[in-house]
């Protein structure tokens, strides 16, 4: 994990997602950019529904996805339906104001982390972007907190959409994994797409998230902790 939050540190990168929620968000709805795509960064603030019942069944999916695994280790259908109703069962232990995961809840985002890697581990032609859009919430700041493993799903994200939305986000966690270059041309990229009457308004929230995630690595490098 690329950030061990703590401290004044913690406080720090929270109030940097939070901004750049603001920003990417509100500036997405007001000038119409990007508003077809399926899930993204406010997502996160969204609280999940559902209950112990409809757990319950959701959580037969996973038995039976599993015992498919015990007969084929590789399959994908199984291992994608894991990600998917693991996501589900945390957002049921997702606080809908803040946005945090309990820690029962980022333990079953723990079982889609680890369920993703094994779906990529199998290394099909074209990874479901479905399921990328699900590991960019789950490896987000208010699930396992991996900017990292965010940005690996951002950049399938974005290769799929092509919109400026898409690369807004693979700016964003790429700033803030650290990965200037990655960040600096999925910026060029959010403002080609942008219509030209709105470059201008996509170029700020480009160098936003680009300030933010220097800001946000600077402090967590600040602390001295190696590793």
């Amino acid at each position: 994990m690329l950030f061990d939050l703590k401290g004044k540190r913690r406080h720090v990168v929270q109030g940097t997602y939070l901004l750049l929620a603001v920003l990417m968000g509100g500036g997405l709805i007001l000038f119409g950019i990007g508003g077809g795509t399926n899930g993204g960064l406010l997502d996160a603030f969204k609280g999940g529904g559902g209950g112990s019942s409809s757990d319950s069944l959701v959580q037969k999916r996973i038995d039976t996805a599993n015992k498919q695994l015990v007969v084929n280790p590789a399959n994908r259908a199984a291992l994608a339906e894991i990600v998917r109703s693991s996501y589900q069962i945390a957002r049921s232990n997702q606080d809908p104001n803040s946005g945090t995961f309990t820690s029962d809840g980022k333990k079953d985002l723990a079982q889609a982390a680890s369920a993703w890697q094994r779906y990529l581990n199998t290394n099909p032609a074209k990874p479901d972007p479905t399921l990328a859009n699900i590991m960019l919430q789950t490896y987000g700041q208010f699930g396992l907190n991996q900017p990292a493993n965010a940005q690996k799903a951002a950049e399938l994200v974005a290769a799929n959409q092509n919109t400026t939305n898409a690369y807004l986000q693979l700016t964003q966690y790429a700033s803030l994994a650290g990965d200037t270059r990655t960040a600096k041309l999925a910026g060029q990229k959010a403002m080609e797409l942008a219509p030209k009457t709105q470059r201008s308004s996509v170029k700020k929230l480009v160098q936003q998230a680009q300030a933010a995630g220097s800001a946000s690595s600077s402090q967590t490098g600040s602390g001295g902790s190696g590793g």
